[in-house]
């Protein structure tokens, strides 16, 4: 399965490179860059679909500027993997021993629970 998203137009395969979204108030659709992450309400679109698209009459096309080619992974994108990767390598935290009462006697806890031994 692949990661990239691809364009929300039923038969096209291709990459997606753009994002649509409606601004019903306004009458207005906003096609800009590629959106972060994919919204139940915005559309991905490829290059090919982005540069057809039309409204409805009387809607407004508002095109954002953006870079329709897509350059792959900057050296901040693999900056962020290299430390995920370093964070999940690290070994995982000793668990703490259990904290004494009064008497000295070693109690456990679960979660907000405190267990105490009874003589």
């Amino acid at each position: 399965m692949s990661l990239a998203r691809r364009c929300s137009r039923t038969p096209c395969g291709r990459p997606a490179v753009q994002t649509l979204t409606y601004v019903y108030a306004d009458s207005t659709a906003v096609l800009g860059p590629l959106a972060t992450y994919a919204e139940p309400h915005a559309y991905d679109l490829c290059a090919v679909h982005s540069e057809r698209l039309s409204a409805p009459r009387g809607w407004e096309v508002l095109r954002l500027a953006s870079d329709l080619v897509d350059r792959g992974p900057n050296h901040d994108d693999l900056l962020a993997l290299a430390d995920a990767v370093r964070e999940a390598g690290r070994p995982a935290p000793q668990p703490r021993p259990a904290p004494a009462d009064e008497t000295g006697r070693e109690t456990g806890r679960r979660g907000h629970l405190r267990v105490l031994t009874t003589d």
